[in-house]
């Protein structure tokens, strides 16, 4: 990857490419905003987007795509059943993962819900580094349950360590021991969303999977943040620095019985596959995927998307476009660590990730936290941001809060999107938000769910501090907006 320095020494992250279509944005003033966020129950999903102004809620499925992407969509053959689109995604699949077998469908979800309809009953146990809301979900709602086993710097929101995604093994053959054949299978996603997008080492996958295999194991991996991670290894992985990316790929492929992943993160497009290595396993899966998604050559997604898929695959193997999200997503760590935010250290992929339980240590768990200073933020700069802590996780079953073992706030930086000035204006306001840190109160909730209740649930604040935000902003910025 291209090694830029400045003459002035800062240290910025350049683009590679550049800015060829785009979209207005607008910015309505701060009052405007808190009404907004009111109105959307303090959730930042069910904002209207015309009232965001940096939209960092997420990376999926709002990836900017190359002209070489658009192009590819002009050609793609538009056909229910036998698309050649379909064949030409199932070839690249292969040339670069070595899969044979290729369902797709229409977001990684949908394979999930696959997975877990085949190898999950009452009282079976996926084992994972760490879960992913949907693919906890599914799990649950079978009647298995989850086991995290991601390694203890994982959960330390302040470290050192390269790759805190990674599986603790001796806990995995714990687990593998104790529960026999109650595992229904190892997940490893590859890199972490929810701890902050943190990557998982090559080495630490063949000994994982290694273990898994010695106790025939079906092994899983959630590729969605699959790019991040190539570059992780490639740059913090001693022994893999000598490799080329689609080297490190395959060699990471070979390992897995299965691989899913979500288009709308890897490959810059809208949808999604699942690649089956046993011939009988994917004969046993294939019949939901009319069930549920769409015909075999099709699944679910637009053969427009899925061209441009093809070509998004293959930038996936470039070192110049992978390494823009993780630079990007460093800068803006560093910065705010520089002006006293706390955030998730060694910055991971996906985006900046804040630590909400002690920006915010005045205001319980219980209440919050993540989600509150997702609502603030919203209104302090029109900046989007998504929770990423208790409000994530499903109650008890006696009603209780689980507590999440982190309280973050995820900012996310869709890959070529957002321009230096942008981030540098998130940057700002968070920072001002930081100092006034103790207007912010907490959120409950008024309406709330049964499942995935960040999705749709709708909370009020405990007290009226986003009106005091509101007027410190006025004090501090004047007419600003």
């Amino acid at each position: 990857m291209a090694n830029i320095k400045f003459f002035s020494g800062e240290k910025t992250p350049l683009e590679m490419h550049k800015v060829r279509i785009i979209q207005k944005l607008s910015l309505p003033p701060v009052e405007a905003r808190a009404i907004a966020m009111e109105e959307a129950g303090f959730n930042t999903f069910l904002l209207r987007n015309r009232d965001v102004y940096l939209d960092m809620l997420t990376d999926s499925g709002v990836n900017a795509m190359s002209d070489q992407q658009q192009a590819a969509m002009m050609i793609a053959d538009d056909s229910y059943a036998g698309s050649e689109t379909f064949f030409k995604l199932a070839a690249k699949v292969e040339e670069l993962f070595g899969f044979q077998h290729f369902l797709p469908c229409h977001q990684g979800r949908a394979a999930e819900n696959m997975i877990a309809s085949t190898f999950i009953q009452p009282g079976k146990v996926a084992l994972m580094n760490f879960h992913f809301t949907t693919a906890k979900a599914h799990v649950t709602r079978l009647g298995g349950k989850v086991e995290e086993l991601v390694t203890k710097e994982g959960t330390k929101t302040t470290s050192t360590h390269p790759f805190k995604g990674n599986i603790d093994l001796d806990a995995l053959r714990e687990s593998i021991t104790r529960l026999g054949k109650q595992v229904a299978f190892l997940r490893i996603e590859v890199g972490t969303n929810l701890i902050g997008g943190q990557p998982v080492s090559l080495q630490n996958m063949r000994e994982a999977t290694a273990i898994a295999r010695e106790h025939g194991i079906v092994t899983v991996m959630d590729a969605s943040l699959l790019q991040d991670n190539l570059y992780f290894i490639k740059t913090r992985e001693e022994a893999e620095k000598g490799k080329s990316i689609r080297e490190i790929t395959r060699e990471i492929s070979d390992l897995f019985d299965i691989i899913y992943f979500s288009a709308r993160k890897l490959g810059f497009a809208r949808g999604g596959g699942m690649m089956i290595r046993d011939e009988a396993m994917f004969d046993s899966m294939k019949v939901m995927l009319p069930l549920f998604e769409g015909f075999l050559t099709y699944g679910g997604m637009s053969v427009r998307e899925m061209e441009a898929i093809v070509v998004g695959l293959d930038e996936s193997m470039d070192e110049d476009i992978i390494a823009h999200g993780p630079m990007m997503t460093e800068y803006m760590c560093e910065e705010l660590l520089k002006n006293g935010v706390p955030v998730v250290t060694p910055p991971g992929g996906l985006g900046c990730h804040i630590n909400a339980r002690e920006f915010l240590s005045h205001v319980p768990a219980e209440q919050y936290p993540a989600g509150a200073l997702a609502a603030a933020v919203y209104i302090a700069g029109g900046v989007r941001g998504m929770e990423r802590g208790t409000l994530s996780e499903e109650r008890e079953p006696d009603g209780s809060e689980h507590v999440a073992e982190m309280e973050l706030l995820r900012m996310a930086l869709p890959r070529r999107v957002f321009t230096h000035s942008q981030v540098r204006y998130a940057i700002d306001r968070i920072t001002w938000l930081h100092r006034n840190r103790h207007l912010i109160g907490g959120l409950e909730f008024i309406e709330e769910p049964p499942v995935l209740r960040f999705f749709l649930g709708r909370l009020r604040a405990k007290g009226d501090w986003q009106n005091q935000i509101v007027a410190q902003f006025r004090k501090d910025f004047g007419d600003s907006l």
